[in-house]
């Protein structure tokens, strides 16, 4: 995987991670912002660390945030 190829999917990741859809009333407001910090929180600490390490281990944060994002599933998962 390039350099560019694994940015590209620590991006596709972190997008997954924040762009939940907005619910449909008022009642479901809160669980949407607080699904919407917890995800947002694990993207950004992600992205930190991808940041902080060398580019050749860009696909272990990938990963861990795909596990990270399963174990934390939006409202579109029924939430």
């Amino acid at each position: 995987m390039s350099d560019a190829d694994g940015l590209r999917a620590l991006l596709d990741a972190v997008l997954d991670a924040i762009d939940i859809p907005f619910p449909a009333t008022g009642v479901d407001l809160d669980t949407y912002r607080t699904t919407l910090e917890r995800r947002a929180t694990l993207a950004v600490v992600t992205a930190r660390a991808a940041l902080a390490e060398p580019p050749d281990d860009i696909q272990w944060n990938v990963d861990y945030l795909r596990r990270k994002l399963a174990e934390n599933p939006g409202p579109e998962a029924g939430q």
